[in-house]
This record gives C-alpha cells, structure tokens and sequence, in this order.
C-alpha cells in the first residue's frame, strides 16, 4: 500500500491523491474496456476539457507498469485482478476523505441561496 494519510487510511497505490488523474482512469477503465482515446473523451465529459495524449499514456504506462491494467494488441485497456481490488481501495479512501459529499454538493447546487460562509 501508499503512504499514510491524515484519515489512518494508507493512500492507494494507484494515486497519491495530490490530483485525481490516475484514479478516474483507473474508474472509467472499471466500467468497460476502453482505449486511450475513449478515456480522453470521457474526461472532456466530465472536466469540459479533452487532455493531451501526453498527459493520458504516461498514466496509462504507469498504471500498466503496477499491473493494475493491461492491453491487448489494439491497446484497449481493462483492469486486472490487482487493479480491480486496488480500486476498491481507492474507493474507500476517497469516500473516507469525503465522507461529506453530499453537504459538499448543497453547497454548489443552484437551488441552494446561501453562500458558502468563510
């Protein structure tokens, strides 16, 4: 397992959680067999902006290189078995870490008139 945290949760391996990159490629290639291109759409989806090849294959490398994921000869990318439990892991961590979403997203829903007080 990764470092320590303040939650006395160890930080999955997969990501450190200094940005959330490796983990949402991690998730997206949980839910299908993919290839880089398809995960660079889906985060233009979910972010509003598509990231650079340069910056989706050295996660990829390193996800690969963990053994987290692997490729086939089309380099479309699934998870293995690793992979899949280090998930769970990183899905507990961060639901550790943000235990509070949900308050979290009343505060930036539109319905909600209140400002966020300092």
């Amino acid at each position: 397992m990764g470092k320590k945290s303040c939650c006395k949760t160890d930080a999955p391996e997969c990501c450190d959680m200094k940005g959330f990159l490796s983990f949402l490629v991690l998730w997206i290639v949980s839910k299908e067999n993919v290839k880089g291109c398809d995960i660079s759409r889906e985060l233009e989806r979910r972010r509003g902006s598509k990231p650079s090849p340069g910056t989706i294959y050295p996660v990829l490398k390193e996800l690969k290189e963990k053994g987290l994921i692997i490729s086939d000869k089309n380099k479309v990318y699934s998870l293995t078995e690793k992979g899949e439990k280090e998930l769970v892991s990183a899905l507990r961590y961060f639901t550790t870490i943000f235990y509070d979403t949900e308050e979290m997203l009343k505060c930036c829903s539109p319905d909600n008139t209140e400002s966020v007080k300092d």
